[in-house]
């Protein structure tokens, strides 16, 4: 069972289609910010109404830059 592995290894099955036989969401916890989805979410944003996915996208990119500017961390953004 794919399901199974994907779980044992972190990620998280947090959609699943309404049968139950499709993950349509997937998710790191641990992670700032990791999220796939078998949808398109860009079908459902405008750029005064962002979808949640992009708003929390955006969050995330926010927090992680000013992490980074309070501890003077310089390179990559991983």
């Amino acid at each position: 069972d794919y399901r199974q592995k994907l779980e044992d290894l972190g990620l998280v099955a947090s959609g699943i289609s309404p049968d139950g036989r499709l993950v349509e969401t997937i998710e790191i916890p641990e992670h700032p910010f990791f999220i796939g989805v078998q949808f398109h979410p860009e079908f459902k944003s405008r750029p005064n109404k962002p979808h949640p996915l992009f708003r929390g996208f955006i969050g995330a990119a926010f927090a992680k830059q000013k992490d980074r500017d309070s501890s003077g961390e310089k390179g990559d953004l991983t």
